[in-house]
């Protein structure tokens, strides 16, 4: 064999390799997805069965009321949760790639700043089934690194607490779930 045969197969021999290592990669990703998806939905059908009728209301103390009302219901039907449930290891694993994927690429930069320019936050922790503290704001989660991260339903919402990334349920104000150190350091 010559040279450049050598040098062909032996390219051709690491394309192989390289585009196998990805296959699986991208299989992982797309199973991470999956389960997160599947326990989202999960989630939401224990929360539906608990379900209070909610009339029409304009009155900001009614509506206060029936968030109460939804958040304990939430919570009764969920007593036992903990943190990963829904950000499983595998699930958390793909959720913090992802984000490190978003802030290492063009639109990185726009969005640590972003990050930085939010409300300043107090140490605080965070609890699993327990309602968000009512002190801190509700940073929204900028849009670019939305553009890479699982679609929610409706009822769920994105949350950026310092560096901890949470799930929040919006109808309840519970959070659901959450990953610390989710948007690594600069």
């Amino acid at each position: 064999m010559g040279y450049r045969t050598c040098r062909t197969l032996m390219a051709l021999s690491l394309l192989s390799i390289f585009l196998f290592v990805c296959a699986i990669a991208q299989k992982a990703d797309s199973s991470a997805v999956k389960e997160f998806q599947d326990r989202i939905d999960g989630y939401l059908s224990a929360k539906k069965k608990q379900d209070i009728a909610k009339k029409p209301t304009d009155s900001p103390g009614k509506l206060a009321q029936e968030k109460q009302q939804t958040a304990e219901k939430t919570q009764e039907a969920r007593p036992e949760a903990q943190r990963g449930d829904i950000f499983t290891p595998a699930v958390t694993e793909y959720f913090k790639q992802q984000i490190a994927s978003t802030l290492r690429g063009p639109e990185g930069g726009k969005v640590r700043a972003s990050l930085r320019h939010a409300e300043p936050l107090p140490n605080v922790q965070l609890r699993v089934n327990a309602k968000y503290p009512r002190n801190l704001p509700l940073q929204s989660t900028p849009p670019t690194l939305l553009m890479n991260l699982p679609l929610l339903p409706k009822e769920l919402q994105y949350r950026i607490v310092g560096s901890t990334l949470v799930l929040y349920d919006m109808s309840s104000g519970l959070v659901v779930d959450f990953i610390p150190g989710a948007i690594p350091a600069a």
